[in-house]
């Protein structure tokens, strides 16, 4: 913070210091993340927080990064030390970590949303204006609630006099002043409700805690007293209610392309299939989901690989098991939307065949871990498909009409053969069935291949389903992985504007660890003569 205070010039990379490196690092106005971090020994009251201060500068300075690739600025010289930097930071191995760098990249999109769509940032750029916009607000909240009130006494005195007496005011008289006065009531309380809540986000934002940390930062470099008020831990400690500010909400959409359930009439009738599938399949992201996708990126970005060469279309995962070399011929397919919707079907055929979660409230096992992040991730692949293709590698239009296609044979296929049979047919019997109705001969070549690879991974998994699920899962981390980097910036801020989406959050990881475009050359390399 403090950088816009300080003299800059052209260079052939872009705007630069003038100081030399050093000189700026002892510059008074300006804050870097180093002086944060380093606040331990010197502000004794916020010991206790000091972790979650570190942590929102850090998102701070992320989303300043961020911003430039918005602004579509040329990235420095210096991106690869950021890039470790970012890596050591957020990919660290360890428990909780990834729940850690998850909600890192959340609260740092939170702060990008304020500053497009929020007048946050304009406020905050002015202490003054800060200031005056608060007065105005406890000024306007004073002045509702003291009208607030005497509308309520008059009201009370009407009802009192015409009780009384009759002779100046009728009794309907009396009924019609009392209610006039309603809607002011109202008014006044929604009044103090908004004001209160521009003065609670102000007070509890992230912009204010980073604002004095810096302040903090500041006072400790310039060798002042490391004494900080108590209403400055206050502030620090306070945390703001989530409707006060758009944050992602830890959720990621669902789809299927087969409809193993028939929704009832009523319901085809009241609600079209997009919109229902909308609605409904919103689920909160598994802690396995973050594990597996977190676990991936590691391995991509580890030693040589940090450019993300190690990103494919799946093909990386399945060669690091043997198991793996004879299914790569479902990632050969034309464009990146086939190979998802080939896997999206055949993980949901494997699913008919293992139906059955752990509900009895013991631990999780690494079986059912890899079988909750490959299902999860197989159905938000599938929803980026139909609804948000766009930000993928293929052609919009394209994509679409291909998902319709398939979307039409498989149910045709499904109705062929009675898609409730399907789903009433014990585990084993409706597994097989369901892969005879869609390799039939006249079905797409994607439901063909589907069926074709859901009897591979069925023969995989008959010496332990954990050997199909384990395989599932890395194959769809990578691919999510794989999806994510883009330079559609459109299509992630319209998504930031919407409360984010899990897509967004690995391009905003994948840019901060230097992976900030999809690395065709592995992508078409295609299966091994293997």
């Amino acid at each position: 913070m403090g950088e816009d205070e300080q003299q800059v010039e052209k260079q052939p990379n872009g705007y630069m210091f003038r100081k030399n490196s050093e000189a700026v690092q002892g510059a008074a106005g300006l804050v870097t993340l180093d002086r944060v971090w380093q606040l331990d020994d010197d502000m004794l009251l916020l010991m206790a927080i000091m972790p979650q201060l570190k942590d929102l500068c850090l998102k701070f300075a992320l989303f300043k990064l961020l911003r430039c690739r918005f602004a579509r600025y040329k990235l420095a010289d210096d991106r690869k030390m950021t890039a470790k930097f970012v890596r050591s930071a957020l990919l660290k191995d360890g428990e909780n970590k990834e729940e850690r760098a998850f909600r890192i990249i959340a609260d740092e999109l939170s702060f990008l949303h304020d500053y497009y769509d929020s007048p946050l940032p304009i406020s905050y750029s002015d202490n003054q204006l800060t200031m005056l916009s608060m007065v105005i607000s406890v000024l306007t909240i004073g002045y509702c609630i003291l009208s607030g009130v005497d509308v309520i006494r008059l009201a009370d005195y009407i009802l009192r006099f015409g009780n009384a007496s009759t002779t100046f005011c009728t009794y309907d008289c009396v009924n019609d002043s009392i209610f006039d006065q309603v809607p002011v009531v109202l008014l006044f309380v929604l009044v103090v409700v908004a004001e209160a809540r521009d003065v609670a986000s102000h007070i509890c934002s992230s912009w204010t805690k980073v604002i004095l940390t810096c302040r903090c930062a500041q006072r400790a470099s310039l060798r002042l007293s490391p004494v900080v008020p108590k209403w400055v831990g206050c502030l620090l400690q306070c945390r703001c209610n989530r409707l006060l500010m758009r944050h992602w909400n830890d959720k990621m959409r669902h789809n299927s392309l087969l409809t193993l359930h028939p929704r009832p009439l009523f319901h085809k009738l009241v609600f079209p299939g997009c919109l229902l599938r909308l609605l409904n399949q919103n689920v909160k992201v598994p802690a396995a989901v973050k594990v597996c996708i977190i676990a991936t990126l590691r391995r991509s970005t580890s030693s040589s690989r940090s450019s993300g060469d190690g990103l494919s279309k799946g093909i990386t995962s399945l060669r690091r098991t043997q198991n793996g070399e004879t299914l790569l011929w479902a990632c050969s397919s034309k464009g990146t939307s086939d190979t998802i919707l080939v896997w999206h079907i055949a993980t949901t055929t494997l699913e008919v065949r293992y139906p059955h979660h752990r509900q009895d409230g013991r631990p999780s096992s690494t079986s059912d871990d890899q079988r909750t992040a490959g299902t999860h991730l197989s159905r938000y692949c599938a929803y980026l498909v139909e609804f948000c293709p766009e930000l993928l590698p293929d052609d919009d239009a394209w994509s679409k009409s291909l998902y319709k296609d398939v979307k039409k044979d498989a149910e045709r296929a499904l109705a062929i053969g009675g898609g409730t049979a399907v789903s009433s047919m014990p585990p084993e019997a409706g597994y097989r069935r369901l892969i005879e109705l869609l390799g039939m001969r006249q079905n797409h070549e994607v439901l063909k291949d589907a069926a074709k690879l859901a009897e591979q991974l069925g023969e995989l998994a008959t010496g332990g389903e954990e050997i199909a699920w384990k395989l599932l899962a890395g194959f769809w981390a990578e691919m999510v992985l794989y999806l994510a980097p883009s330079d559609i910036l459109k299509g992630h801020m319209e998504a930031v504007d919407r409360g984010g989406e899990l897509i967004t959050l690995l391009w905003t990881l994948l840019t901060h660890v230097g992976i900030v475009d999809r690395p065709e050359s592995a992508a078409a390399a295609g299966p091994s003569s293997s």
